[in-house]
């Protein structure tokens, strides 16, 4: 996949991993058509965008989980709220299924640590 972008096979489309000085033969899209291949490239670097965004939120969103455990902690309270984290864990699945629990139960180990 990403780690042998010349396999057209396993390359899905979405995995972001063209940049913009990505060639734009079958090599790197899996196509020969110029045109199709051109388009390839252009959703790429979006998905590319969208990906360090979700980096970026990723990241502020598990400091301020710890931030809130540790405030939490520092005045007496529980490492954790086991509501609270069901509310996370339904929200997600309910607009993403179940791989939105898979992603929930990502996010909150990211912000407090494994269980």
């Amino acid at each position: 996949m990403a780690g042998d972008p010349g396999s057209a096979a396993e390359d899905p489309g979405d995995d972001g991993s063209d940049g913009p000085a990505a060639a734009t033969g079958p090599t790197r899209t899996g196509t020969d058509d110029s045109a199709a291949a051109t388009r390839i490239v252009a959703i790429r670097e979006r998905i590319d965008e969208i990906d360090r965004t979700l980096v970026e939120l990723w990241q502020e969103r598990a400091a301020l989980s710890r931030e809130v455990g540790t405030t939490r902690m520092a005045s007496g309270g529980t490492r954790l709220v086991l509501s609270r984290e069901r509310e996370i864990l339904e929200r997600f699945r309910e607009s993403l299924g179940a791989d939105g629990t898979q992603l929930a139960l990502l996010l909150l180990r990211a912000g407090r640590g494994p269980l």
